[in-house]
């Protein structure tokens, strides 16, 4: 199981389907493809199905701006206006540049818990 959840970890934070591995998830930098070109994996499986991927994102955003703030006004002297105002270009910057890695770390998460296999049935011809 700890093999899996690696490779999993690895492959969306290398942008890659969470079936096949294939980086085949955007084709700009907000733009996500609608299936592997690979696999043919439908990557939103249902309207809000990113929902999830914005609870990622948040977290991951709160860490550095709660813990940067903290750290700064417990070992530096820069006054409390200049620490807000980096935190909150950490909560500007950090979300946008953080935006397809929770989007691929959200279907990783998902494809751990209920994967979506291919249909391995044969097509079936009418001759």
């Amino acid at each position: 199981m700890l093999g899996r959840l690696w490779k999993a970890l690895v492959t969306a934070l290398r942008l890659g389907c969470p079936r096949c591995g294939h980086r085949t998830l955007f084709r700009g930098w907000f733009t996500m493809n609608e299936r592997c070109a690979v696999c043919d994996l439908k990557f939103e499986r249902e309207p809000g199905y990113f929902i999830g991927a914005i609870y990622v994102n948040y977290t991951l955003t709160v860490l550095p701006m709660v813990g940067g703030f903290l750290l700064l006004d417990a070992f530096t002297d820069i006054s409390v206006g200049v620490q807000l105002g980096l935190s909150c270009a950490i909560g500007i910057a950090f979300p946008l540049i953080f935006y397809r890695y929770s989007r691929s770390l959200w279907m990783a998460i998902d494809h751990l818990v209920n994967p979506q296999e291919p249909d391995l049935r044969l097509a079936r011809s009418d001759h």
